[in-house]
């Protein structure tokens, strides 16, 4: 596999080339019954410890995609819920960001939606008493029918993924690693969510990172738990996101929401 093979087309994100016959990657086949099963959950999680053995199963499947998964300590990720708290309160009066989220989100459920694209209503998750969990409130504002409160876990379950780089690749192999970790959790029971507003905005990204880690650049913040399941999101169809040209060999181009 060649990542960014053609710096000509920034879109044409990986070339792989299949051959051989041996026998699969058993660790990677153990996480395929995962893959329709994943979604986004954005309810609240019961307030609940993640077992060491269920962590360290995680780290290593970062690990295996060549990034690092990080649990910090409870100071940490108190500092990690203002972080967001802060970047929420940057977004509400910036209307760049607030125009794209409602690009991306729908106040209507799947079935009515017109477009294969972005988060449905259902999957908003009710809106929070308090702000106790890195949840974003993907309704900005905008009125959503039939959507509730809800009081959520006290003391969130944060991971960090993190690269020790910066650059496209790094990006790349962070996706490849959140995706591989984001399984890995459904496959150990657990529900996640994603949070990236502190890592939006450059003034206040660096300080996302935990000082004492040896992680150089966070990718993404995890929340993770035990808790109902999410809702399914539109998935663009394969076609559109990978070419195969020939018998053995196949670009991907993308990733789909």
């Amino acid at each position: 596999m060649r990542l960014l093979p053609d710096p000509a087309y920034p879109e044409f994100l990986a070339e792989l080339h299949l051959c051989g016959t041996g026998a699969p990657d058993a660790a990677l086949a153990r996480l395929q019954p995962a893959i329709r099963s994943r979604h986004s959950s954005r309810r609240p999680f019961r307030d609940e410890e993640i077992p060491a053995v269920v962590r360290d199963r995680l780290c290593e499947a970062a690990g295996a995609e060549g990034a690092q998964l990080l649990f910090p300590g409870a100071w940490h990720v108190r500092s990690v819920l203002e972080l967001v708290r802060d970047a929420e309160g940057r977004e509400a009066v910036e209307p760049g960001m607030r125009e794209e989220t409602a690009r991306w989100t729908r106040t209507e459920p799947s079935d009515v939606a017109e477009s294969a694209d972005g988060i449905p209503a259902e999957a908003f998750g009710p809106r929070q008493r308090g702000t106790s969990a890195p949840v974003r409130d993907f309704a900005a504002g905008r009125r959503v029918p039939g959507r509730g409160w809800a009081p959520f876990e006290k003391s969130p379950n944060i991971a960090l993924l993190g690269t020790a780089r910066d650059e496209p690749t790094d990006w790349l192999c962070a996706g490849q690693a959140l995706e591989r970790v984001l399984l890995q959790a459904t496959a150990d029971g657990l529900v996640t969510s994603l949070t990236s507003q502190p890592l939006e905005w450059r003034e206040i990204r660096w300080a996302v990172r935990d000082p004492v880690s040896a992680m150089a650049h966070v990718q993404m913040v995890i929340r993770l738990g035990y808790g109902p399941e999410g809702h399914a999101s539109p998935r663009r169809p394969v076609a559109d996101l990978l070419d195969v040209p020939c018998p053995g060999r196949f670009a991907q181009r993308g990733e789909g929401a």
